[in-house]
């Protein structure tokens, strides 16, 4: 009989603990659920921060990679670049500002011609921007010599107006020629730098090498981008004075037709 009280009270308290520690279970695993939850919830935040941190920080590490190229060769570099800039947008600038539409002129000019006369055309051209008015106030300034003084005084003042829309275009193409060739000569000096490191450790590690080859990749790289740019704009330059070239030549036989035919009625 005790032994059967003792196996009752056993099974009694073992029925009433086992609740309990799985109540205890779940409580524990609550809060552990929960800190998971926050912590899921959490990532997203810290993924948009690290990118907005990463896309504030690319000055940075543009910053960073002027500095491991070498700040002297990344220097010259960097003086090709903006110099190179400067001529080629005073050049487009320039270059915008001496397109005019040329039948415009022509239409004026003829116009001026019927109605006013010589004089009346002069005034037309000297109102007008641009190298074809120019051109056209030059011929109509030597009239009075004849047809063949005007062609040649506009072949002449041409020439002259092709001179200065490709003035500068020179300095450009110094910068394109330049930057690499600095660019590939701070990758020599790299070069020679991790041979140098090689030789006084007197054993060949990637962490010996590895400054030597960055710097020599970086300066390599940044000459060949400013080239790049620069070519550019370069070939923008030059497709814009071939477009203006013709027009003045297209504009200047028409002017010499008109003339002719204005001669003829006087």
């Amino acid at each position: 009989m005790k032994k059967l009280f003792a196996l009752m009270a056993l099974s009694g308290m073992l029925f009433f603990t086992a609740p309990n520690a799985v109540v205890a279970q779940d409580e524990a695993a609550a809060p552990a659920a929960q800190q998971e939850q926050v912590d899921l919830t959490a990532d997203p935040v810290e993924e948009a921060a690290a990118a907005a941190e990463q896309g504030q920080s690319l000055h940075s590490q543009l910053k960073q990679k002027f500095i491991e190229g070498g700040p002297m060769f990344m220097s010259f570099v960097l003086i090709a670049l903006i110099l190179g800039l400067a001529f080629a947008i005073e050049r487009v600038l320039y270059l915008n500002l001496a397109t005019s539409n040329t039948k415009k002129l022509l239409a004026n000019v003829e116009q001026a011609l019927e109605s006013g006369g010589v004089e009346a055309a002069k005034d037309v051209c000297r109102k007008t921007r641009g190298p074809v008015a120019s051109i056209f106030y030059q011929g109509l300034d030597r009239f009075d010599h004849g047809i063949e003084v005007v062609e040649k005084s506009i072949i002449s003042y041409g020439g002259v107006q092709a001179g200065l829309l490709e003035k500068g275009l020179s300095w450009i193409a110094l910068f394109i020629a330049l930057a690499p060739m600095l660019g590939f000569m701070g990758t020599v000096i790299g070069m020679i730098g991790a041979f140098d490191a090689i030789e006084v450790a007197g054993d060949i590690s990637p962490t010996l090498v590895a400054g030597g080859i960055k710097v020599a990749l970086i300066t390599t790289v940044s000459g060949l981008l400013v080239a790049i740019i620069l070519q550019i704009f370069y070939n923008y330059c030059i497709a814009k004075i071939d477009g203006i070239v013709n027009n003045m030549e297209d504009a200047s036989i028409s002017l010499l037709d008109m003339l002719v035919k204005y001669e003829l009625k006087k």
